[in-house]
C-alpha cells in the first residue's frame, strides 16, 4: 500500500511512499516547489544548485484519500495516486490565480512505470528518468549555451555534459509561464520532444527538480533567489578587454597596451594567455619571458589597465605541485588506470604528457590552488582578474565514468566542476578583502553566477554563421541565470585580417560585442602556427584589419565607452533582481506573442533594442519592434509604433538600435 503524509509543520510539504519509492514535495522559496524522488529515503545534502534553506514561503498543504495538494504563492502542486494499490503518483503544477496547467508529469507507460524510472547501476545508484507532458506550441529557452544556433530549444536533445562551447546549465524557461531547474550535476541528457520532455541522469541517487512560475522577469528573479545572485560587476569590467592567442613575452604585451594609449582608444583589460607559466600547474610566471611582472603591472596600472592571467586547472607531472597534490588527495581520482585525464605540452618535455586536474569539488584542493595563485600573482603584483580556461574540465577522452571527485562519482557530480572552480577564486578573493572579482570562464553550471563567473562562448569559428549562432547562445545564457557573458569578437579559430569578408565580419562582430554584457576581443588569427609551446597567432588588435575597419571599430569602442554608466545601472539591476542586461524580447514584452519568436534581436537593458547585422554584404535588415511601446531609431530620430516590422538601414558603420519610449542614451555622442 502507498501512503501520503504531511512533513514538518506549518505547510512544510508532503511525502508519498509506495514499496521502496519515496517522493517528497515541499515549498522552496516564494512561488517555488521542490520535488525529490528516490528508491529508499530522500537524501539531504547531495550536490545541487539550490542554496541553503528554502527561505520564506506561504505554503499550505491538504491531504485527501488518493490525492494531496500544496499551494505556495503563485504555484500549486497536486499529487494524484493511480495504478494498482496506488503504486504510482503523478504531479501536476498549476497557476494559483487561474488554475491553468503549467506542467504535469507524464507516466512513461500506462501500466508501469509512472513518470519516474529508477534503473539500478549498482551500489545504490540508478539511471534516473523523469518524464513530463509535451505541449503543442510550447517554447523553451535557457539550458546553458549550445552551438546549434537555436533560441527556442523545443524539439532538441541536449547532452547534460560540459564541453568546450557546450555549457550545461539545467534550467529552462517555458512560454507556458514556468521555470524548471533540474537540480542535479549528473551526466545525462534532456529530451524536449513533441510527445514529452524527459530528463535523464546516467547514474545518480535521486531525482531532484525545482519549479516556479510568473512572468519571465519574475521567474528569473526567483531563480536568482534560489541559486544565488550575481555580485555587482566592478566598473572597470564594463570597458574593453584586449586579448589574442597569444602574447609570448612581457615586451610584446606592453607594446600592444602602449598602442591603445597612443591611439587614444579605451582599454580596461589586457590578457596574458596560456604557456606563460614555468610548468602547467605551477601557477606562476616563467621569468624567461616575463622577467619583471611588477614593472609590467605598474605600467599598466598607470594606463588604467588591468592585467588578466590565464589559470588552468590542469597539473603536469613536471609541476612542483604535482607530488604534494597527489599525496594529499587534491587531484581528481580515477576508478581505473593512471592518474591522468588529458595530454598536454609542457616545457622541458619533448612530447605531450599525461596531466590531471585538481579536484575543485574538494575544499582543501580549492584552498591549495588559490594559495598558489594568491602568492604568485595577487600579492606580489596586484593581479586580480582571472581567466579560468579549460574549466569543463577539458578531458581527453571525456570519460566521466572513470573519475572520482571528492563530491562523488564523476557520473553523479561531473557537471558542477566549473562552478566549484570559480568558487575557489571568488572565496579566495573575498578572504583577501576583494569581494568584487570577475573570473572569465569557458564553462559554468547552475549557480556559477554567484561566484563572479563571466562565461564566454568558447572556441568558435570566425564566420557569419557563427556570429548568428552566438546571438542566440548569449540570449539562452541570459535566460539560464548567467548575466555576465561575452564571445571572442571575430571568432576564435582563424580569420584572415587581410580578407575583405573577414574585415566586414570583424566590424559586425565588434558592433554586436559592444552590446554584450562584457566587451572582449580574442582569437587565433591568420597566419597561425601549429599548436605547441611557441604558438601564437596573427595580429588581433583594433587596428589590425585595415583603415576602413579600424574607423568603424574605433567608433564602436567609443560608443561602448559612452554607454558604460547605463551598462553599470543594468549590472546593478542584475545584482539586485537577477534580471540580465542582455535578454530576449519576451522578457520585457511577454504579452506580445511575436516577441517570443524573435531570435536575432534583443533588449540591452529596458531602454535599448539591439538588432545586430550578421550576414555578409547586408546593408539593411528587418527589425521587429514589440507592442506596447513607441520606438525611436537611435541614428535617425525617426519614431515608429510598436508591433511593427521595420525595414532598417544598416550601413557597415551602423548597427540598428532603437530607443524605447523616448529614452535618451548617448548613441551618437
Amino acid at each position: 500500500m502507498s501512503s501520503v503524509v504531511e512533513i514538518g509543520s506549518g505547510g512544510a510539504g508532503f511525502e508519498w511512499s509506495s514499496g521502496r519509492e519515496t517522493l517528497r514535495v515541499e515549498p522552496w522559496g516564494p512561488d517555488g516547489i521542490r520535488v525529490r524522488g528516490a528508491i529508499g529515503p530522500v537524501l539531504d545534502g547531495l550536490p545541487g544548485a539550490l542554496t541553503g534553506q528554502p527561505g520564506e514561503h506561504s505554503a499550505r498543504v491538504r491531504l485527501g484519500d488518493a490525492a494531496a495538494w500544496l499551494v505556495n504563492g503563485q504555484i500549486a502542486a497536486q499529487l494524484t495516486l493511480t495504478g494498482e494499490a496506488h503504486g504510482q503518483a503523478v504531479l501536476r503544477f498549476t497557476s494559483t490565480a487561474t488554475s491553468r496547467e503549467l506542467l504535469a508529469e507524464q507516466p512513461i507507460h500506462w501500466w508501469w512505470p509512472g513518470p519516474r524510472l529508477f534503473t539500478p547501476t549498482g551500489n545504490g545508484y540508478h539511471r534516473l528518468e523523469q518524464s513530463f507532458r509535451g505541449y503543442q506550441g510550447e517554447r523553451l529557452y535557457g539550458l546553458g549555451q549550445h552551438g546549434h544556433g537555436l533560441l527556442d530549444q523545443k524539439g532538441t536533445v541536449l547532452d547534460l555534459v560540459q564541453r568546450n562551447g557546450e555549457v550545461t546549465i539545467p534550467f529552462m524557461l517555458s512560454s507556458r509561464g514556468y521555470g524548471l531547474l533540474w537540480n542535479s550535476p549528473a551526466i545525462g541528457r534532456v529530451e524536449l520532444a513533441a510527445n514529452g520532455t524527459r530528463w535523464v541522469s546516467d547514474s545518480a541517487r535521486q531525482i531532484d527538480y525545482w519549479i516556479t512560475t510568473g512572468t519571465p522577469a519574475q521567474i528569473l528573479g526567483r531563480y536568482a533567489d534560489a541559486t544565488g545572485h550575481v555580485p555587482m560587476l566592478p566598473e572597470w569590467a564594463s570597458g574593453f578587454w584586449q586579448s589574442k592567442l597569444r602574447y609570448r613575452t612581457q615586451d610584446e604585451l606592453l607594446e600592444v597596451a602602449r598602442g591603445y594609449v597612443k591611439r587614444g582608444l579605451p582599454l580596461s583589460v589586457i590578457v596574458v594567455d596560456y604557456f606563460h607559466w614555468t610548468h602547467l600547474g605551477d601557477w606562476k610566471f616563467d621569468a624567461a619571458e616575463w622577467p619583471d611582472p611588477g614593472a609590467l603591472t605598474a605600467e599598466l596600472r598607470d594606463m588604467g589597465v588591468k592585467l588578466m592571467v590565464s589559470v588552468w586547472p590542469s597539473v603536469s607531472p613536471a609541476s612542483e605541485n604535482f607530488v604534494p597534490m597527489r599525496d594529499r588527495g587534491l587531484l581528481i581520482g580515477t576508478e581505473f588506470g593512471p592518474l591522468s585525464q588529458a595530454t598536454w605540452p609542457d616545457k622541458g618535455i619533448g612530447v605531450p604528457v599525461g596531466v590531471c586536474f585538481y579536484d575543485a569539488t574538494n575544499p582543501r584542493a580549492r584552498e591549495f590552488v588559490w594559495t598558489k595563485v594568491r602568492d604568485n600573482y595577487l600579492r606580489p603584483y596586484g593581479i586580480d582578474v582571472w581567466w579560468l580556461d579549460a574549466c569543463e574540465p577539458e578531458l581527453r577522452p571525456g570519460f566521466q565514468a572513470n573519475l572520482r571527485y571528492d563530491a562523488g562519482p564523476g557520473l553523479e557530480v561531473g557537471n558542477m566542476y566549473p562552478r566549484e572552480n570559480a568558487r575557489a577564486f571568488f572565496e579566495g578573493m573575498a578572504a583577501e578583502g576583494q569581494p568584487q572579482t570577475v573570473s572569465l570562464v569557458r564553462s559554468a553550471w547552475a549557480g556559477s553566477q554567484r561566484y563572479g563567473a563571466a562565461l564566454w562562448s568558447g572556441d568558435i569559428p570566425p564566420t557569419f554563421a557563427s556570429l548568428r549562432a552566438q546571438i542566440r547562445a548569449g540570449l539562452n545564457v541570459a535566460v539560464s541565470g548567467i548575466p555576465w557573458w561575452t564571445t571572442d569578437i571575430g571568432g576564435f579559430h582563424g580569420g584572415d585580417p587581410d580578407d575583405p569578408e573577414y574585415r566586414e565580419l570583424i566590424v559586425r562582430w565588434f558592433q554586436f560585442g559592444a552590446f554584450c554584457p562584457l566587451f572582449r576581443l580574442h582569437g587565433h588569427r591568420e597566419p597561425t602556427m601549429p599548436f605547441g609551446l611557441d604558438q601564437t597567432g596573427g595580429p588581433n588588435e583594433a587596428w589590425s584589419f585595415g583603415r576602413q575597419a579600424y574607423e568603424h571599430i574605433a567608433a564602436v569602442m567609443f560608443l561602448r565607452d559612452r554607454l558604460r554608466p547605463y551598462i553599470m545601472t543594468q549590472m546593478r539591476t542584475a545584482h539586485e533582481t537577477g534580471l540580465p542586461p542582455m535578454r530576449p524580447l519576451f522578457v520585457d514584452f511577454p504579452g506580445d506573442e511575436r516577441a517570443w519568436r524573435v531570435d536575432d534581436a534583443y533588449m540591452f537593458g529596458p531602454d535599448l533594442l539591439v538588432a545586430p547585422v550578421a550576414s555578409y554584404g547586408s546593408r539593411e535588415r528587418l527589425v521587429y519592434l514589440p507592442a506596447g511601446s513607441r520606438w525611436t531609431c537611435a541614428w535617425t530620430g525617426k519614431t515608429i509604433p510598436g508591433r511593427t516590422a521595420a525595414d532598417t538601414e544598416a550601413p557597415l558603420g551602423r548597427i540598428p538600435l532603437f530607443l524605447r519610449d523616448g529614452a535618451a542614451l548617448p548613441i551618437t555622442g
